[in-house]
């Protein structure tokens, strides 16, 4: 059985971890599966977004613990969250039930986030006597207020997906799992029809800018603002909002 199933369609690429036996909990193989397919989002120029989202009851609990204690465990999240750390596309979560530890941390490394009622979000590291391996102390009080991001990563406890919708650690809220991959296929939708070199852009200045002071954070966005301006597709949209037509992009 495939740990990880990749699918492309219509610009959009869907990623599924596929160990529904531990509920999605990944060993090294999985990691590296969906590093593989992240790359593979970011070089082929006919992918335009990536969905990701867990089989059977779960999204992902996490790293596999009874894996991790052997020796081939040993450097594990190299490749996954580096690499998501760089893509210049966008990642949409679909989650329901468990997204937890490592799973909340591929959640957390994503753009934009939905889940179902069940969905419960946790980092349980520290109970384990560990901390988040794949940027969870960096990326989870960057996503939820300080104090809500300690108190989960201090007492490895859990929050519903009513809770997680307040502190805004997720975007939407949807009933059902038909709903939720429904609902990140609307906003994939909506991605699609944006300039893609444009998406990429934004995606760069923002995260990048976060990182920045203002002033220096204001002249990259001019940076990337006048090198947009001289693309092709930068004309077309002009073009085609006089023409009061759908853009014809080219990422050109």
């Amino acid at each position: 059985m495939e740990k990880v199933i990749v699918e492309k369609k219509g610009g959009i690429m869907y990623v599924k971890i596929n160990r529904p036996d531990v509920l999605n909990a990944c060993d090294g193989d999985t990691y590296n599966a969906i590093a593989d397919a992240w790359e593979e989002l970011e070089n082929d120029p006919t992918l335009r977004v990536g969905i990701v989202s867990g089989s059977g009851r779960a999204f992902c609990v996490g790293t596999d613990v009874k894996w991790v204690k052997s020796p081939d465990a040993d450097g594990y999240v190299d490749r996954l969250y580096p690499r998501m750390l760089t893509l210049t596309k966008p990642i949409i979560t679909a989650v329901h039930g468990h997204c937890n530890g490592g799973g909340l941390e591929q959640a957390l490394a994503a753009d934009i986030r939905v889940c179902t009622e069940d969905a419960h979000f946790g980092s349980g590291e520290v109970r384990l006597g560990w901390i988040p391996g794949g940027y969870g102390t960096q990326r989870l009080p960057r996503v939820v207020p300080l104090g809500s991001a300690l108190e989960l990563l201090y007492t490895g406890g859990r929050i519903d997906a009513k809770e997680a919708y307040r502190i805004g650690m997720v975007n939407h809220v949807v009933s059902t799992e038909e709903e939720l991959m429904a609902k990140c296929e609307e906003i994939a939708g909506e991605i699609l029809k944006s300039a893609p070199l444009a998406v990429q852009k934004m995606k760069a200045v923002v995260m990048q800018g976060l990182d920045m002071p203002l002033p220096q954070a204001v002249r990259l966005e001019k940076e990337y603002f006048d090198w947009l301006m001289r693309t092709e597709d930068s004309k077309e949209g002009a073009l085609a909002f006089a023409e009061k037509r759908a853009p014809n992009w080219k990422a050109k």
